[in-house]
């Protein structure tokens, strides 16, 4: 968005304020507050802004108004306008902030001053000081060990080579259960407090579901029970491919709790897909439903005979009959249950239909060494084959700690982010919540209509985390439009590139609250780099490395530049990252994160492959991938899994490149596929037909979320000389092409 063709707010009149719809009395009252906010505070100053975010802006308001405020505040500020700036009060009710408040002196020594002046300087503490750091924020979560860990980190485990194990040993000697930890009672929580809230799609007009610690622990430990019942082997791998709904985290818990290891799969996947997953993973068995219901539409999800599966645990949608016959050999969620209901050792009563409950009897939780795995998760190499990605029972503490720093998850917090199991995010959300004693809101639906908004406003969520193209849907579709979301504390963004406009909007349907930009990975368990509720937050930019991270922005000549110095380039990491990845089941761990990587002060660096920019007001922005991965829609894919689809789609083609874009305005990327022909002077009768061709491809092999948006001809591939499509070539030249399009 040009802030040029805005004016500056001593120029605007109310006039300018009546043009966009306002009746004329309510436009003379605005322009009347302005005035005094702009006569107070200047017309274009971060305190402006604030005052204006306070007592003038509502959500009922045009946000062309929103917006004329907003660029006219800031015409001429430069890079990085704040946003949303952090109260000092406030700010020191927060998680961070009260731990400041009493020991931030014994942390940080005399230069220590207020949580806000003094945020980045505990975030170097938490780098440079990780004994001190971690102890304390695993004290703080009430975390507990049935052995306690020897130190926090070792960086030479039993002498290695720093090279052959990078991101050394954390939590050496340290036995834990994740899943146990999020059922505890602590001074967080009691067995009354309210843990998950839910509603299904088309349940608006009903009061929000919610079940409390006590129900599901003892939901949790039923369904562990009769794991164990199943007579596989501890450690086994096991799989879910569910929406994210309650039996999903209830099952996850479970599984977790009993000593196995959660497989994760996107509901949203292929057969194709499931199948690969469900092979790297070696899994025993695998918990799934027999459909997807979306308002009038049933999605089949019962997929394990294509997806060749073992033994499967079939849940009903819903009701309790099935819309299939099950494979011989499979188990319906009735059966599964009723096996340890008729081991007689207590007394069960149903809550909902299928949700049998022993009040009784605890289950012993399989405690196991801390670099134990305890989900296998999966992110998309450049090979064409998914790396799998072993979470071990330190990664969920890596995950809440992030949410308790940095978006501030506490007590009586009540936390939605739509996504699913098959996701980071999705574990993300369980460990985030429940470590922290806050609440998970779950809506069993589709995030993209009036349906969740309203779930949003009956349960009063305080965190909501979304992907843009989320909020991109409800910006154009005004399906929010009406619905109280004033309880919201804050946002949090993540999955792909925000939009400044869109996140400007976003933030006034909630009277202003921040939004946390939050980026990381599946291998890193959680973000590297991020936001904080302690320092002032600029639209679709980050504040700040993560806790315990140190970033490194690597020059043209592949060295990294000086720290604090603005410059754009492939962003490398520290190796020392708590619950980060060390090993992957189908790959080389390092050289898939460490081979050829600079070395800065003794310490390989990690590779991630985004390129980010760091600005001269000392924020982040995100600029896409280095490497032959892209991002569509929060998910991340190879090219290569899409040109394998898209080659056989017509005999006239004969190579294609699947390339990542950014539109010019920023956002997510786009889609594009580059096609050379087999006969350089074949001229397709209709590139669109062709287009619509390989999306239908794409969706029905790969993902049915993935669009491809363009398809552009060209005589050959731009190729390196080991005969490597050169694709960031193809991806500039592309990005070019918009910009120059739209100009």
């Amino acid at each position: 968005m040009a802030t040029y063709n805005y004016k500056a707010l001593d120029c605007i009149t109310s006039c300018d304020i009546e043009a966009l719809g306002i009746p004329s009395k309510l436009a003379e009252q605005l322009h009347e507050k302005l005035a005094e906010i702009v006569n107070t505070h200047g017309a274009a100053t971060p305190a402006t802004w604030q005052n204006i975010t306070t007592h003038i802006l509502s959500p009922d308001l045009p946000f062309s108004f929103h917006q004329l405020l907003y660029y006219g505040c800031y015409k001429d500020f430069g890079p990085d306008p704040p946003a949303w700036i952090p109260d000092p009060e406030a700010a020191k009710v927060t998680n961070v902030g009260k731990l400041l408040q009493t020991r931030g002196e014994e942390f940080l020594g005399s230069g220590y001053k207020d949580p806000i002046s003094s945020f980045s300087n505990f975030q170097e503490f938490s780098v440079s000081n990780p004994e001190v750091y971690w102890k304390t924020v695993l004290n703080e979560m009430s975390t507990s060990f049935s052995v306690p860990p020897q130190c926090i980190l070792r960086e030479n485990p039993n002498g290695e080579n720093h090279l052959s194990n990078p991101g050394g040993q954390w939590l050496p000697g340290a036995f834990v259960n994740p899943a146990k930890n999020c059922l505890s009672v602590n001074s967080k929580r009691s067995l009354d407090d309210i843990v998950i809230r839910w509603r299904d799609e088309g349940d608006s007009g009903l009061p929000v579901k919610s079940m409390t610690l006590k129900e599901l622990r003892a939901e949790v430990w039923l369904v562990a029970y009769a794991l164990n019942a199943l007579g596989l082997d501890k450690g086994s791998a096991i799989a879910i491919d569910m929406p994210m709904n309650v039996n999903s985290v209830v099952i996850y818990l479970a599984i977790v709790l009993a000593g196995y290891i959660v497989v994760s799969i996107a509901d949203s996947f292929a057969s194709l897909e499931i199948s690969t997953r469900l092979r790297i993973s070696k899994a025993k068995a695998i918990f799934t439903q027999d459909l997807i219901i979306r308002g009038d539409k049933s999605i089949p999800l019962y997929r394990v005979i294509d997806a060749q599966a073992p033994l499967a645990i079939v849940i009903p949608a819903k009701g309790s009959s099935f819309s299939m016959k099950l494979r011989d050999g499979d188990i319906s969620w009735f059966d599964f249950l009723e096996r340890v209901r008729k081991l007689k050792y207590g007394h069960f009563f149903l809550l909902e239909p299928y949700h049998l409950v022993n009040l009784e009897n605890e289950f012993a939780a399989v405690e196991q060494p801390v670099e134990a795995f305890t989900n296998i998760l999966f992110s998309s190499g450049t090979t064409g084959e998914p790396k799998a990605i072993p979470w071990t029972n330190a990664t969920p503490f890596k995950a809440a700690a992030d949410a308790w720093c940095h978006m501030d998850i506490r007590k009586a917090d009540i936390v939605a982010w739509p996504t699913n199991l098959g996701w980071m995010m999705g574990p993300w959300l369980v460990y985030a919540s429940l470590l922290n004693g806050a609440s998970i809101a779950l809506y069993n639906g589709s995030p993209l209509g009036s349906g969740f908004a309203k779930f949003v406003q009956d349960a009063k969520v305080t965190m909501l985390g979304v992907v843009p193209s989320i909020v991109r849907t409800w910006k154009s579709t005004n399906c929010i439009d009406g619905y109280d979301w004033s309880s919201i504390r804050c946002f949090g963004s993540t999955g792909e590139a925000s939009n400044v406009d869109e996140y400007l909007w976003l933030m006034g349907r909630a009277l202003y609250k921040p939004v946390i930009e939050y980026c990381g990975g599946t291998e890193i368990g959680g973000g590297f780099i991020t936001g904080s509720l302690l320092q002032a937050q600029s639209l679709a930019a980050f504040s700040t490395p993560a806790m315990g991270c140190k970033l490194f922005i690597l020059g043209n000549d592949g060295c990294p530049i000086p720290q604090n110095v603005p410059g754009m380039g492939e962003l490398a990491l520290s190796p020392l990252i708590f619950g980060a990845s060390s090993t992957l089941l189908n790959a080389n761990h390092y050289d898939v994160y460490f081979s050829g990587m600079p070395s800065r002060n003794g310490q390989i660096l990690r590779r991630h492959g985004d390129v980010f920019e760091r600005t001269s007001g000392g924020y982040y922005r995100a600029h896409g991938r280095a490497d032959d991965t892209m991002n569509l829609g929060g998910i991340k894919v190879s090219s290569v899994e899409i040109e394998r689809i898209c080659n056989a789609v017509d005999s006239n083609v004969l190579e294609t490149a699947a390339i990542g874009v950014p539109p010019p305005d920023g956002g997510p990327e786009q889609l594009t596929i580059v096609v050379v022909f087999k006969d350089s002077n074949y001229t397709p009768p209709d590139l669109n037909q062709l287009r619509m061709s390989f999306n239908s491809a794409v969706q029905k092999k790969l993902n049915p979320l993935f669009k491809v948006s363009h398809v552009v001809p060209l005589p050959s591939l731009p190729r390196t000389a080991t005969n490597k499509v050169m694709r960031r070539v193809l991806r500039k030249q592309l990005a070019q092409l918009d910009q120059n399009s739209k100009l």
